[in-house]
């Protein structure tokens, strides 16, 4: 298995994108939703991206697999907090429908390159960008 630069992978820097914007958000609120959601929403959330990094540095491709398979539970708690925290009206619409937008990238993101892994291609020096 080729070594990959995860900070070259599209999904990574989805995941990224979408930690970040978590992390901005949760700033602002204050006391137990913080202390609670909040930071269960952002372990979740950053545990993602470092997933896929983890799993580029492994030297098996079903290591690499397992590590995108941990991502995408991640991703799932991170819908849960999100599912939490709107409920308990600590999310604006526009940072709902933001959110929203990276999830619908992520998760199918997520899923094509769980597929890549393995394949003769992804050995090449630059492996290809999952659809």
């Amino acid at each position: 298995m080729a070594f990959v630069r995860f900070q070259n992978l599209a999904v990574y820097r989805i995941a990224e994108e979408l930690s970040d914007a978590i992390w901005e958000i949760v700033l602002k609120w204050q006391g137990l939703p913080r202390d609670t959601i909040g930071k269960q929403l952002i372990r979740a959330a950053d545990s993602i991206g470092a997933n896929i990094a983890e799993g580029c540095g492994r030297f098996s491709t079903n290591d690499n697999r397992r590590f995108i398979r941990i991502a995408r539970g991640s991703l799932l708690e991170t819908q849960h907090w999100l599912r939490r925290a709107y409920r308990r009206q600590l999310l604006t619409a526009e940072q709902t429908a933001m959110i929203q937008s990276l999830i619908e990238q992520l998760g199918p993101k997520l899923n094509a390159y769980m597929k890549s892994i393995g394949r003769k291609s992804s050995h090449d020096s630059q492996p290809p960008e999952p659809s």
